[in-house]
């Protein structure tokens, strides 16, 4: 797992570079329209990153959600085959701006829902609504997007504990990663620009074109070895064991969009819903 961290380090801000190119013709094609990503709605743990987030069906007066990764929980790391729902926490989380800048604390009232099991994830239920937020700190959450994201996508790991962003794109998929005694299904793939680090863990996982959560990052082959803790290992459906040292990995996200009904509240039996149960 992309380990919490419990040390103090000097945290890298990285500088967008620019390029310079001739003017074009009037018929020269125009780019992809892209989303500007900074760090508005990500949030900072005590030991993680996560982000503030909605569902596309989420109401301005339901009670918000913050996204962070399984591993993260303040009890420890959930063991394998065990899932958490609807159990009461009193967590804060400080809420960045666009600059990277903290601007509240928020306060969860409950660990939501949170597993280590095919995936690495956990929501937090806060005290506060959406409107509440942006009425108070002009703080959007993040939308999660409903649909499963493309080899090739652009992508922004936004680590909120950092305040740094790191831009790659998906590899592709690993049909399954085993790491210690957790195993996760088909987990997103970057390319070697995302190099994260302890500390990212949590971080949405950012369509740079729509702007919307498409994974949670949390774990990388860390030393080169096979499926060991923060060595992960992919295994194919014939079972084949690849280790890729260096590389990192997210947990997908559109799966969470089909569990979460009225209200924002997580609803394990709603039609469609596949996350672990407990």
């Amino acid at each position: 797992m992309r380990k919490p961290l419990v040390g103090t380090l000097l945290a890298l801000v990285l500088l967008g570079t620019g390029a310079t190119t001739a003017a074009a013709a009037p018929t020269t094609p125009t780019a992809p329209t892209t989303k500007a990503v900074d760090f508005a709605g990500t949030v900072a743990l005590s030991n993680c990153s996560g982000s503030l987030v909605r569902l596309p069906g989420s109401q301005p007066t339901d009670p918000a959600l913050v996204l962070s990764n399984g591993h993260c929980l303040e009890s420890g790391m959930p063991g394998p085959g065990t899932v958490v729902v609807d159990k009461p926490s009193t967590r804060t989380f400080g809420l960045l701006n666009s600059a990277g800048s903290k601007v509240a604390t928020l306060r969860a009232s409950k660990i939501a829902y949170a597993t280590m099991t095919d995936t690495d994830v956990s929501l937090y239920e806060l005290t506060s609504t959406y409107a509440q937020i942006q009425a108070r700190h002009s703080i959007k959450a993040l939308e999660l997007d409903a649909t499963r994201p493309a080899q090739g996508t652009a992508i922004k790991v936004v680590s909120g504990y950092w305040k740094r962003i790191y831009s790659c794109s998906i590899d592709g998929f690993a049909y399954r990663l085993k790491e210690a005694g957790w195993t996760m299904k088909d987990s997103v793939r970057y390319t070697a620009a995302c190099d994260t680090i302890g500390g990212t863990s949590g971080s949405p996982v950012v369509d740079s074109a729509t702007g919307k959560v498409v994974a949670v990052n949390n774990t990388g082959n860390e030393d080169g070895q096979r499926c060991t803790m923060n060595n992960p290992c992919e295994v194919d459906q014939n079972g084949t064991v690849t280790v890729r040292p260096g590389i990192n990995y997210g947990q997908q996200t559109y799966g969470i969009v089909a569990c979460v009904g009225t209200g924002n509240k997580i609803d394990l039996g709603r039609p469609g819903c596949t996350l672990p149960k407990p």
